[in-house]
């Protein structure tokens, strides 16, 4: 065990110590020994295991990537000056000013866990999933197990991987339009940042219509995009997304809202099912086999 594993374990201890549940959007859960965060809940809010936790905190994991380490960071809600920290104990480069970041400062966290009955995702200026509310895993489909690119939006769509969503031709244009002005932006306002400039490479060769966007220089911005989500058990879900930006900041934070009163019901059904697959037949008492 070297000194800065014993230094990175230290600090995740003390962190964890001082974020309290309902800090973090979890409720109390009965008798607590301490008032911070359980392990339990830290690998759960960081989407990491229970034993990989343990092990960052004992010394027993080297060189956690630096994912891993933006993960803890925006769950034990930690300023820019404390995520740098982290990077460091951890044996990475703090993010630097000329790459896109993926930080979400705490007053936005907090903001994200009380907006719980609104599915919402928040993604980071190269599009790239950062983290996501219950709601919005129930209704797109669970991004857990989503690796690298899979949790990049633009890459998801122009390279055509699974999804729930379906535009209408209109729709879709304006989606992609905006999406790839989006991105012209960011390598304009970002352009060391080695990972976006391979991003754009690899999708002007993967997909014709990305480039075409790419090269026509065309500029659209996000307006609400109405969309239909096809929920295996819900059936068609018909929401407004609006892609909402925080000052200072180049987070891009979706949220999916419902234009009527039949998609208000399917959240309120969505909140109680979850990300359970299960079929209709059991969430429709009028159903008969």
């Amino acid at each position: 065990m070297t000194q800065d594993d014993t230094a990175l374990g230290t600090a995740l201890r003390q962190w964890r110590d001082r974020t309290s549940p309902q800090d973090a959007g979890l409720p109390a859960g009965g008798v607590r020994r301490a008032p911070g965060l359980r392990r339990e809940e830290l690998a759960l809010l960081a989407g990491l295991s229970v034993d990989y936790v343990v092990r960052l905190e004992r010394g027993r994991a080297t060189s956690p990537s630096p994912q891993v380490l933006s993960a803890l960071s925006r769950a034990l809600r930690l300023s820019e000056a404390e995520r740098d920290h982290l990077f460091v104990l951890g044996g990475q480069a703090p993010p630097s000013a000329g790459q896109v970041s993926q930080h979400v400062p705490p007053s936005v966290q907090r903001l994200l866990d009380q907006l719980q009955d609104t599915p919402l995702s928040v993604h980071d200026a190269a599009w790239n999933l950062i983290s996501w509310n219950p709601l919005w895993a129930a209704l797109v489909g669970d991004p857990s197990s989503w690796r690298g690119r899979e949790r990049n939006i633009a890459w998801r769509h122009f390279t055509h991987l699974a999804s729930r969503v379906t535009h209408t031709p209109e729709q879709q244009a304006s989606f992609e339009t905006a999406l790839v002005s989006d991105l012209r932006t960011s390598t304009a306002r970002y352009p060391r940042d080695r990972p976006l400039r391979s991003l754009i490479a690899d999708l002007r060769r993967e997909d014709a219509r990305f480039d075409e966007l790419w090269r026509s220089h065309t500029v659209g911005f996000h307006t609400t995009d109405s969309k239909t989500i096809h929920h295996p058990a819900l059936g068609p879900v018909t929401v407004d997304c609006d892609t909402l930006t925080v000052p200072g900041s180049d987070l891009r934070i979706a949220v999916c809202s419902a234009p009527g009163t039949a998609t208000a019901e399917q959240f309120a059904l969505l909140k109680t099912i979850g990300i359970q697959t299960i079929s209709a037949a059991a969430i429709d008492p009028t159903h008969s086999s």
